[in-house]
């Protein structure tokens, strides 16, 4: 089990997240919604529909989006070789500046289709079961699970955690790529199942040697990756530590016991 944190710099800022947004979009992304993309939006199912039912009622731009929506094309027109990056930073100061009157157009325009959202989402949340309502809410628990495992990934990467050495079967696949590589007319598929039977075929004194080499890098692994997470407590990044190895501190001994001590 692995203690995890949510870690907030400056670059959490307004700009951080629009740039976040930047990536291949779905539809239902706002940014994609104003033509902000380097590819393609990427067609893929809703959570709803993932559940079997109709995608839910898509909510409205903002002012803000609506603005970059109508103002992107000019911009990428004017610079056709301007990056995307550049495009959210000009589009971001344009709208700081733009005109009273331009904002309040854009203001109303959004509440208008607010207010049909909200009574078509109203009429589409009644339609849902228990059931449904449980399954969606589960997977969008997945999504926030599966994106903290990739933030603590990173996040280890980054801080310089030792990596966990080979077993001895993976050392074996490695030397037969070597060894007997794969033919010109035979899949990885096939030539991995040739090779997992060898080694399943291997008698105990065959496999030692993969053995040995795996034990002899794995103590020193236990011995890195214990050096490296005592440092991550010090230094205060309990969430890359692994649960079990989580000591607590030991109370810190009163004055009044220290003085009787040296009495």
């Amino acid at each position: 089990m692995i203690f995890t944190t949510t870690l907030q710099s400056a670059r959490g800022s307004l700009f951080g997240s629009l740039m976040s947004k930047v990536r291949p979009l779905t539809p239902n992304r706002p940014l994609a919604a104003a033509g902000i993309s380097h590819s393609p939006a990427v067609q893929s199912k809703t959570l709803e529909e993932q559940v079997g039912l109709p995608p839910r009622p898509k909510k409205p731009l903002t002012p803000y989006f609506r603005f970059m929506r109508e103002q992107r094309p000019k911009l990428v027109a004017a610079n056709p070789k301007i990056t995307t990056i550049e495009v959210v930073r000009q589009l971001s100061k344009s709208w700081s500046d733009a005109d009273a009157k331009l904002k309040e157009r854009l203001q109303a325009e959004y509440k208008k289709d607010q207010e049909v959202y909200v009574e078509q989402r109203t009429k589409y949340d009644a339609t849902l079961t228990d059931d449904q309502r449980a399954e969606i809410k589960q997977l969008k628990q997945d999504l926030v699970d599966a994106k903290e495992r990739r933030q603590l990934r990173k996040r280890v990467k980054e801080l310089g955690r030792p990596k966990k050495p080979a077993s001895a079967f993976l050392r074996f696949i490695a030397s037969e790529r070597t060894n007997s590589p794969q033919g010109p007319k035979q899949t990885y598929r096939e030539w991995h199942q040739k090779t997992t039977a060898k080694w399943t075929r291997f008698t105990d004194s065959e496999k030692e040697s993969y053995m040995q080499e795996s034990r002899k890098e794995l103590e020193i692994y236990r011995k890195a990756i214990s050096v490296w997470e005592e440092k991550m407590i010090r230094l205060g990044h309990i969430d890359v530590v692994r649960h079990g190895n989580l000591i607590d501190p030991p109370e810190p001994k009163s004055r009044k016991s220290h003085v009787a001590k040296e009495k």
